[in-house]
């Protein structure tokens, strides 16, 4: 198991501030399971969108986090580099309870197929033990240079 700290995220992932949503990852099984830890400050800019006084992420960032966390466990590896990860399809996803700004939340993902182009996600969201969301996504494995030009 390794742990990676937010700059270990970045040098993973294209995202930058404010859009890089994973803080740190506790656990790493290459190529199996993640898990990674989001801390939603209380004024976080993501949920500044929302009425007054009600400070709820909304639900297009909480599948991002997970598709981050998904992209580590997967673009980890060797043989990703150069390589960058692209949501093809979302077959399931719920929020069950509402993540709100002031939240830590819990991330797992876990590789449910792999192939050389393409794969399976699943993932899970928890707040204080309790499962808060969930979902299944379907990526692709494409050169980087093809899909943003200037990324190696």
């Amino acid at each position: 198991m390794a742990h990676f700290s937010s700059t270990d995220v970045a040098r993973v992932l294209p995202h930058r501030f404010p859009f890089l949503f994973v803080d740190q990852v506790e656990e790493f099984i290459p190529g199996q399971r993640i898990v990674a830890i989001r801390h939603f400050s209380i004024d976080d800019q993501v949920a500044r969108g929302t009425p007054p006084g009600v400070a709820i992420i909304p639900t297009a960032v909480i599948l991002e986090l997970v598709t981050q966390v998904g992209a580590v466990l997967v673009m980890e590896r060797p043989e990703m580099e150069g390589k960058i990860a692209m949501i093809l399809h979302i077959p399931s996803a719920r929020v069950i309870k509402p993540i709100e700004a002031g939240d830590t939340v819990r991330v797992e993902a876990e590789v449910v197929r792999m192939k050389a182009q393409y794969g399976e996600l699943h993932g899970s969201i928890f707040r204080d033990g309790e499962l808060v969301a969930e979902g299944q996504m379907r990526f692709g494995i494409a050169n980087a240079e093809d899909v943003m030009p200037g990324r190696k």
